[in-house]
C-alpha cells in the first residue's frame, strides 16, 4: 500500500506526464486571430422564445442575456418547453455556499409525460428508439407509441409489487429498449432510478444498492457485447446476497437463457404481459429526484449524485437540441452506455424530450470489425454521432479504409465527450470521417453538470472550431478560472482551477445521503463557485482548453475511477486475480475490457505485475487507453 508521501510523489509525476502531453499537443493548435469570435454574428441555433427581440438572434447578445438575465432566460424556456401540470411560482433559489440549488419551485410535472406522452398525438408513429444490437444489421425500430406501451406496462408491474414515489430502483441492464422503458417507468411512478453500468462487479453493484437503499433491481439474464455473453443475472445474484436489502429482482430475458430464479426473482416480460397499457403518471415536484448516478471520488467511495426532475430535463433537452443543432426527423447516434451520464442525457432524456430519434448502441467500436461505427452510420443514415476520443484514437490506428468504404454523407455533427480530443484525432475525425463537411463538437461537462457546459457550438454562424478545446460556454454557464488562493483570474492567457460562478438548472442537487460531502467536494474549495475538479486554460482569444483532473481521479474513456484503490493494487504488484482487491480496481479492469476490446483484456491478462511507480502505470494506461487524466 502506498504511503502519503509516495502517493503525493506519484500523483506529481502523473501530472507532469499530463503536462508534457499538453505541451506537445500545443504545437499543433493554431491560435490564429484571423477569424476571431465576433459579437455581431447570428447564432447557429435560434430560440423561437426570443424571436420578438431582434437583438437576441445575435449569439453574443443571447449569451449575455442568459447570464445577466438568468432567471428570465430560464423561466421563459421552462414555460415554453416543459409540459407542466402545475406551473412554478418561483424561478430559482441558489446559494453555492450552502450547496443549495433549487429551480422552478412549486411546479409539478412528470418526466415520462415530457419524453413520451406529449409526442403521441402528433408523432406517435415516429421512431423513438433504434436498437442497434450487437450483431450489425439486426436493428429494431420502436415508435413513441410502442415505447409508451412498454413504459406503462412496466410502471404497472412496479406499482403492483409495491414500488412507489421516492423509492430507489437499481437498473443493471445493457443498452436496450427495455432499459429505456425501465428508466421512464420509474419516472412515471415517481421512483428514483439508479442505473449501474452492466459490467461492474457484484461488489460495486452491491455498494450502490446499499448506499441507495434500493429494494428493487431490474436486470437481464445476460448481456451481449462484442460477440460475448455477459452473465448479468449471476452478478446480480451475488450482489443481492452482499447487499441484504433487495426484496425483488425483475429479469428481462435478453438472450432467453435459462438462469436460476429464486423466490425474489420475477420474469419481467411475463409480468408485463397482462398489464394495462395505461398508467396514470405521478405528479412530481420540480425538485423531486428523477435519478441518482454514481461516479468515483478521490476517496474511492462512489458518490451518488442526485438530479432533479424539471431542471435536469430542461437542460438535457436544451443542450441536445442547441449544441448539435438537432432538427426534427434526424437520427441522433450517441454510442454511450446508459450506465453513464452521457447515456442518460444524450441517449435517453435529451433526444426523447425533443421528440427525436435516438440510437441504442449495444456493441463495441470494433465488433465485428473496426468499421462498425461507420457501417452503422451508412445503414441507419445518421445525422449525428457522439463518442469518446479513446474510441477515435483506437480506430485511427486501424486505418482510414475502414471509414472510407462507407457512406457518411448524412453526418452533420461529429460529437466528442469524456476527455480532451488531441490534434491528430481531431484531424482524423474532421477530414477522414467528416470529409470536412461536419462540425466537430468537442464537449466538456460532467455527471454533476447534467449536460454539456462548454462546447464549440452553439456559436455565431461560421465561427471557427479549434482542435483540442471545447472553447465556448453554453448559455447560462459562466466559467471562471481561480488560482490556489481562491482569486478569480481575469483576462486571457491564464490557467487555473475550472469553476462556474453561475447557477443553472441541470446541476446535481446533492450526493445522495451525504449533503455535507456535496458541499465539501464542490463548493467549499472555492467559496462562491462550483469547482469542477478540472484545470483549464483560457487562451488569448478567450477560448477554454481543459488540462485535466486536479484530484486523485483517473479519467478512463470519460469514466472517472479513484486512483487510491488502483495505487494500492499496483503497490502490491497484483493485476491478475484481484479477488481480494478493491471493487473499483476490478471495475477498472472491466472497463478496459469492455470499453476498449480486445486490447484491454489482452494486455491486462498478460501482465503479472508492474512497477509501483505511478508514472509507469500512467504510461501503460496511455498505451492501453489513450487518454488524458
Amino acid at each position: 500500500m502506498f504511503s502519503t508521501q509516495q502517493r503525493t510523489f506519484s500523483l506529481t509525476n502523473a501530472r507532469l506526464f499530463v503536462a508534457k502531453l499538453h505541451k506537445l499537443s500545443e504545437r499543433y493548435v493554431s491560435l490564429s486571430s484571423s477569424n476571431l469570435f465576433s459579437s455581431k454574428g447570428v447564432t447557429t441555433t435560434l430560440f423561437p422564445e426570443f424571436e420578438k427581440d431582434n437583438t437576441l438572434d445575435i449569439h453574443q447578445n443571447l449569451y449575455d442575456y442568459s447570464i445577466n438575465s438568468s432567471e428570465t432566460f430560464w423561466a421563459t424556456l421552462a414555460r415554453s418547453r416543459l409540459k407542466w401540470s402545475k406551473e412554478f411560482s418561483q424561478v430559482s433559489d441558489c446559494n453555492f455556499n450552502e450547496g443549495k440549488i433549487r429551480w422552478f419551485m412549486d411546479g409539478q410535472l412528470n418526466a415520462s409525460v415530457n419524453c413520451v406522452d406529449r409526442h403521441l398525438e402528433k408523432n406517435g408513429d415516429d421512431v423513438a428508439l433504434i436498437w442497434e444490437k450487437d450483431e450489425p444489421g439486426t436493428e429494431e425500430f420502436i415508435t413513441y407509441r410502442q415505447l409508451s406501451e412498454m413504459v406503462n406496462k412496466m410502471s404497472n408491474v412496479l406499482k403492483r409489487h409495491g414500488v412507489g414515489k421516492g423509492d430507489p430502483v437499481a437498473i443493471y441492464l445493457p443498452t436496450t429498449p427495455m432499459a429505456v422503458a425501465a428508466m421512464l417507468a420509474c419516472a412515471r411512478i415517481g421512483a428514483i432510478h439508479n442505473v449501474v453500468f452492466a459490467g461492474f462487479s457484484a461488489g460495486s453493484l452491491s455498494d450502490r444498492i446499499k448506499n441507495a437503499k434500493a429494494e428493487t433491481v431490474i436486470t437481464a439474464d445476460e448481456g451481449i457485447r462484442g460477440g460475448k455473453k455477459i452473465p448479468l443475472k449471476a452478478v446480480v445474484d451475488d450482489a443481492v446476497k452482499l447487499s441484504g436489502c433487495v426484496k425483488r429482482v425483475f429479469v428481462y430475458r435478453r438472450t432467453k437463457r435459462d438462469v436460476p430464479m429464486t423466490d425474489v426473482d420475477f420474469d419481467l416480460e411475463k409480468e408485463m404481459e397482462s398489464e394495462s397499457i395505461e398508467c396514470k403518471p405521478e405528479e412530481m415536484n420540480s425538485e423531486d429526484y428523477l435519478f441518482m448516478l454514481y461516479t468515483s471520488g478521490s476517496t474511492g467511495k462512489p458518490k451518488g449524485l442526485a438530479h432533479s426532475t424539471a431542471g435536469y430535463l430542461l437542460y438535457a433537452g436544451m443542450t441536445q437540441k442547441h449544441v448539435f443543432d438537432y432538427k426534427q426527423g434526424e437520427r441522433f447516434g450517441c454510442v454511450a452506455d446508459i450506465g453513464w451520464i452521457t447515456g442518460h442525457s444524450y441517449v435517453v432524456y435529451g433526444p426523447l424530450f425533443n421528440g427525436g430519434t435516438t440510437v441504442l448502441f449495444e456493441s463495441t467500436p470494433v465488433y465485428p470489425d473496426p468499421g462498425r461505427y461507420w457501417e452503422m452510420v451508412e445503414r441507419l443514415k445518421l445525422q449525428h454521432i457522439y463518442l469518446a476520443p479513446t474510441a477515435l484514437r483506437m480506430l485511427l490506428k486501424e486505418g482510414k479504409s475502414w471509414v472510407t468504404k462507407y457512406d457518411r454523407s448524412t453526418l452533420r455533427k461529429l460529437g466528442c465527450v469524456g476527455e480532451p480530443l488531441n490534434r491528430e484525432a481531431f484531424d482524423w475525425y474532421n477530414v477522414v470521417v467528416g470529409d470536412r463537411k461536419a462540425d466537430v463538437v468537442d464537449t466538456w461537462w460532467q455527471t454533476e453538470t447534467g449536460g454539456i457546459t462548454i462546447s464549440p457550438r452553439p456559436s455565431e454562424e461560421g465561427a471557427e472550431i479549434l482542435p483540442a478545446m471545447p472553447m465556448r460556454p453554453f448559455f447560462g454557464i459562466k466559467p471562471a478560472l481561480v488560482d490556489k488562493n481562491g482569486v478569480e483570474l481575469q483576462g486571457n492567457n491564464v490557467m487555473g482551477a475550472l469553476c462556474i460562478n453561475s447557477c443553472w438548472p441541470g446541476m446535481a442537487r446533492t450526493i445522495y445521503g451525504d449533503h455535507q460531502r456535496f458541499i465539501d467536494t464542490y463548493f467549499k474549495p472555492f467559496k462562491g463557485y462550483y469547482f469542477s475538479g478540472d484545470g483549464a486554460v483560457r487562451d488569448k482569444q478567450g477560448y477554454y482548453r481543459i488540462t485535466g483532473r486536479m484530484d486523485d481521479v483517473l479519467n478512463v474513456s470519460g469514466h472517472r475511477l479513484g486512483t487510491a484503490e488502483i495505487e494500492d493494487v499496483i503497490g502490491v504488484h497484483v493485476i491478475s486475480g484481484v479477488a481480494s482487491s478493491s471493487s473499483d480496481f476490478r471495475d477498472f479492469r472491466s472497463l478496459l475490457e469492455q470499453l476498449v476490446p480486445p486490447l484491454g483484456a489482452y494486455v491486462i491478462s498478460g501482465i503479472a505485475s508492474f512497477s509501483s511507480d505511478f508514472k509507469e502505470f500512467m504510461s501503460l494506461l496511455e498505451q492501453l487507453v489513450p487518454t488524458q487524466v
